[in-house]
C-alpha cells in the first residue's frame, strides 16, 4: 500500500488567493466560479470595463451570489495590455493580500479576416495583449507569487492559450493568422515560466480550449457555420461547456496538481485529432 498525504484535499483551493483577469465573462468567469466552489479565500477578476452585462461589476455579483461559499469576489478594472497598469494591479493586491497564490492568464484579444488586408493595429493588439501583456503580468506578480509558494505547495501560473497555437486553424476570408501565433508563442511562454519560476516555488502551465462559446468565440462560431456543424467536428460530439474549464482549473491549481509544470493541456474533446485542420 502506497501512502498518499492529504487525499481527502486533493482538488480543494481552502485559503487561496487567486486572480483571473478577462475574468468577467467566458472561460475567466467559469474559472472564477470554480475556483470559489472550491474553497478559494478570495478571487480577484479584472477586465477593462467595470459596468454594462459583461463587465466586472454584474460578474462579481454574480460569483458572490454562489451558494455555498466561504470566500468572495473582488472586481478590479484593469487593462492589462498595459504595464502601468498591471503594476497599479499587483500592488494593490500587495497591499491588500500580501501574496497571491494563483495567477490565471485569460484576458486576450483576437482578430479576423483576409491575409493582405489585415490593418496593423490588429497584430499590435494581439500581441500587446496575449503574449507582452502575459509576460509583464507574470513578471510583475512574481514577486507575492513567490511569497504563496512552498516546496509542497507551490503558486500556480495558468496562462489561456489556444489549440490554435499548436496547428494552423484558419485562413483565408476567416483567417486569423496572428491570434494563432499569439497563442502559440503563450504556449512556449509557459514553457519558459515553468524552467524560469519552478525554483522559486511557482508552476507554470498552458490550458489550450478549443471551441468554448463566448464572445469572444461567437462571430467565428457563426461564420464557420454555427454550433451544429462544429459539434458534429469534435469526437466528443459537442463544444465545450463550463465544467469542462473548471476541472481543469481545478486540477492544475489544487494539491493534485502540485508536481506538474511546464505543460500545454488541450481541452477541446479530441477535435485536433481529427482529419483536416483544427477549427481554432
Amino acid at each position: 500500500m502506497s501512502e498518499i498525504r492529504g487525499f481527502k484535499s486533493f482538488f480543494c483551493l481552502d485559503g487561496k488567493v487567486a486572480l483571473v483577469t478577462g475574468g468577467s465573462r467566458g472561460i475567466g468567469l467559469h474559472t472564477a466560479t470554480a475556483f470559489l466552489l472550491a474553497g478559494a479565500k478570495k478571487v480577484i477578476i479584472t477586465a477593462r470595463k467595470s459596468g454594462g452585462e459583461q463587465g466586472i461589476d454584474q460578474a462579481v455579483e454574480r460569483l458572490n451570489k454562489l451558494p455555498g461559499i466561504s470566500g468572495h469576489a473582488v472586481g478590479i478594472q484593469a487593462n492589462v495590455a498595459n504595464t502601468e497598469e498591471i503594476e497599479k494591479l499587483a500592488s494593490g493586491v500587495k497591499k491588500s493580500d500580501g501574496k497571491l497564490d494563483i495567477l490565471v492568464a485569460n484576458a486576450g484579444a483576437t482578430w479576423g479576416g483576409p491575409f493582405e488586408p489585415t490593418p496593423d493595429w490588429s497584430s499590435q493588439k494581439i500581441l500587446d495583449l496575449n503574449v507582452r501583456g502575459v509576460f509583464n503580468l507574470v513578471r510583475l506578480f512574481a514577486p507575492l507569487l513567490e511569497t504563496g509558494g512552498t516546496i509542497h505547495d507551490p503558486s500556480r501560473v495558468i496562462i489561456v492559450s489556444s489549440v490554435g497555437g499548436s496547428g494552423v486553424p484558419h485562413v483565408g476570408e476567416n483567417g486569423t493568422i496572428m491570434y494563432s501565433v499569439s497563442k502559440a508563442a503563450a504556449i512556449h511562454l509557459a514553457k519558459n515560466l515553468a524552467v524560469e519560476l519552478g525554483p522559486r516555488n511557482i508552476t507554470t502551465n498552458a490550458v489550450s480550449p478549443g471551441f468554448f462559446p463566448s464572445k469572444l468565440a461567437n462571430g467565428l462560431i457563426e461564420n464557420l457555420g454555427g454550433k451544429d456543424k462544429l459539434s458534429a467536428d469534435v469526437p466528443r460530439g459537442r463544444l465545450g461547456e463550463p465544467e469542462d474549464i473548471a476541472g481543469i482549473m481545478i486540477y492544475l491549481c489544487s494539491p493534485a496538481g502540485n508536481y506538474v509544470n511546464g505543460v500545454d493541456i488541450p481541452v477541446d474533446g479530441g477535435r485536433r485529432l481529427g482529419i483536416g485542420p483544427p477549427r481554432l
